[in-house]
């Protein structure tokens, strides 16, 4: 819910500054009347007046400012009193920070002003504005009506009656019938409410009308301003994120003394809760909704324990529609992005431990000899999510640390290929004359399969689906294939395809007993028994030459037509020399879906 701070008293601990005080060059003689006999104007008689010195330098003697804002209960009678002879006096009241005002009650010793101006600033004391004025006549004295008889009128004269000669009160508020607030952190509200000074403009000085005395006494000994009590009841501005302040600057410790500093709650912070918390800046800041009670709390940002703290975004946050807003400052523990959500170049996802780790992001630990040093992106040194290493022609490994199988010779230009039938020695590039082995040269990441049995389960042959390997057209003196033709209609639906889709071939792999290539399938243009969806999936070249190449060949990293049978028993899509392969081009694709729509009956 929206809090509220409690109200007390703002001027509590806090010296007011005036412009005169009596008894400041020396002692002054002052006379006043006493409290009882002059509380209507049909009094018989003002009695006898009092008159005593003034000493500002003299405790015993002296009327300071700061006797306005004391404890009243504990000194009733202790005053401030201005210069004699003065008619304009100032008396202001400066606050550390910003204040919200309730009401001010002046209770005054000396008859109050004929002419009197409250005003606040907002600013420090730069600028002022008027809360209210106060006058026996407004429209003579400033062209104001009384609010006596026009309601909302900013001047009154309903306090500036001589009568009663003492303690007779001042009262202003804040929130008045005409001043009406429903919501208490509206900027209208704080416009009205708000505050860093107070200031009393006392204009006009007036007598005491003591009817039927005769005065004894020198009239300037009772020409001047006193106050008993000055009152400015008020809170702590929070902007409904707290309900309790403390010391703005943690010095000083006074009694019932109102604080500036909130104590914020709603994830917000600052001295008035104007701002979220550091971590908090997923939405906009708002003040919490004084009318129906929503706090509008601050919400989290979404940095996986990687940032202390994050921003605002205005672009994030109309990008997403309005939901998230927050761009995490300074991540750690090498991620980046705008919630810290990846790893930065050069390190990768531990897939292992969550991503609020500290430790979820490795460095890449690739050959520096067998890695490339052009990839897709100039920064990476190993795929961000695979930790997989982007290696030079003819090398293999996730680490780029030796050949793949029937290349030799590592080294700074990668491996060569081998000039034999079968593999060789990858030292030397000495043919091996052992056992037939058929490698299939044109996956990337092909792992080293010489002592591999062939019973290995599916898992275990799939490397990252990074889409680019090295290939037998690298080398076309290797493999020689003879390509099937797109021919006429008629040639091509006598060959029955079962299937026809558009692949990117993404690795091929050596299974022992038969090959294997994985392809990315992105558009289907035909499909048999066996079902086909758009993803990726393994199609199987029933023959390979006799050195070591399938037929036809299939360029990892590139995109095909391929037109083929299927074996519904065992749901595999096969290729072979009868097979359509042909690299894919848009003009292709769409005479072989015209040849598919209307051409085969």
């Amino acid at each position: 819910r929206a809090c509220n701070p409690p109200v007390g008293n703002l001027a509590t601990g806090r010296t007011p500054v005036t412009l005169t005080t009596c008894g400041q060059n020396s002692t002054e003689l002052y006379c006043s009347y006493p409290d009882q006999n002059l509380l209507h104007h049909t009094s018989h008689g003002c009695g006898q007046p009092r008159c005593t010195k003034c000493n500002a330098n003299q405790p015993d003697n002296s009327h300071l400012p700061a006797d306005m804002t004391d404890d009243f209960f504990a000194n009733p009678i202790s005053w401030w009193q201005s210069a004699q002879g003065v008619h304009r006096e100032e008396i202001r009241l400066d606050f550390e920070t910003e204040f919200y005002l309730t009401h001010v009650i002046a209770v005054f010793k000396s008859p109050r002003p004929a002419a009197m101006v409250l005003e606040r600033s907002q600013d420090y004391g730069q600028t002022w504005r008027p809360y209210k004025y106060f006058s026996v006549n407004c429209t003579a004295t400033f062209g104001l009506q009384d609010d006596l008889t026009e309601e909302g009128s900013m001047c009154t004269s309903r306090y500036s009656d001589a009568v009663p000669c003492t303690r007779g009160e001042v009262i202003y508020r804040a929130l008045s019938p005409t001043n009406k607030i429903e919501d208490p952190y509206s900027p209208a509200a704080q416009d009205l409410l708000k505050l860093t000074n107070l200031r009393l403009l006392l204009l006009k000085r007036q007598e005491c009308p003591c009817h039927g005395s005769e005065l004894v006494e020198k009239p300037q000994r009772f020409a001047h301003y006193a106050i008993y009590d000055l009152i400015v009841r008020g809170s702590c501005f929070c902007n409904g994120h707290a309900e309790e302040c403390e010391l703005v600057n943690r010095t000083g410790v006074v009694e019932n003394m109102v604080h500036g500093k909130c104590v914020c709650r709603h994830n917000t912070a600052g001295d008035h809760c104007e701002k979220c918390a550091p971590l908090y800046n997923d939405q906009p800041w708002k003040p919490g909704d004084g009318k129906t009670g929503v706090p509008n709390e601050c919400r989290k940002c979404r940095c996986h324990n990687h940032a202390e703290s994050c921003h605002f975004d205005l672009s994030v946050w109309l990008a997403s529609g309005k939901r998230s807003g927050g761009v995490c400052d300074n991540c750690k523990h090498n991620t980046e992005g705008h919630r810290c959500q990846r790893c930065k170049p050069g390190y990768y996802r531990d897939r292992g431990k969550p991503m609020s780790s500290a430790e979820v992001c490795k460095p890449c630990a690739c050959q520096p000899t067998g890695s490339a040093n052009t990839t897709f992106s100039s920064s990476w040194r190993c795929h961000p999510r695979t930790g997989f290493c982007y290696c030079k022609p003819g090398v293999a490994g996730p680490n780029c640390d030796r050949c793949l199988v029937g290349y030799w010779g590592f080294g700074e230009n990668g491996c060569r290929p081998c000039d034999c039938a079968r593999d060789c020695d990858q030292r030397t590039g000495r043919c091996f004359n052992s056992e037939p082995f058929f490698n299939i040269p044109i996956g990337g990441r092909i792992p080293d399969l010489v002592q591999t049995p062939t019973n290995e389960s599916e898992e275990e042959w799939k490397w990252n689906d990074h889409e680019q390997g090295f290939s037998a057209l690298r080398h076309p003196e290797k493999c020689v294939c003879k390509e099937k033709v797109l021919g006429s209609v008629d040639d091509f639906c006598q060959m029955k395809y079962a299937y026809v889709i558009k692949a990117r071939i993404l690795s091929a792999h050596d299974k022992g007993t038969h090959a294997e290539v994985v392809v990315k399938v992105k558009k289907v243009l035909k499909s048999g028994k066996v079902k086909i969806a758009r993803s990726n999936r393994s199609i199987y070249p029933e023959s390979w030459t006799n050195r070591g190449c399938t037929c036809p060949i299939l360029n990892p990293g590139t995109d095909y037509l391929i037109a083929g049978q299927e074996d519904s028993r065992t749901g595999k899509l096969l290729v072979n020399m009868n097979s359509l392969v042909k690299p894919w081009k848009a003009h292709l694709g769409k005479q072989v879906s015209d040849i598919l729509r209307t051409g085969c009956k």
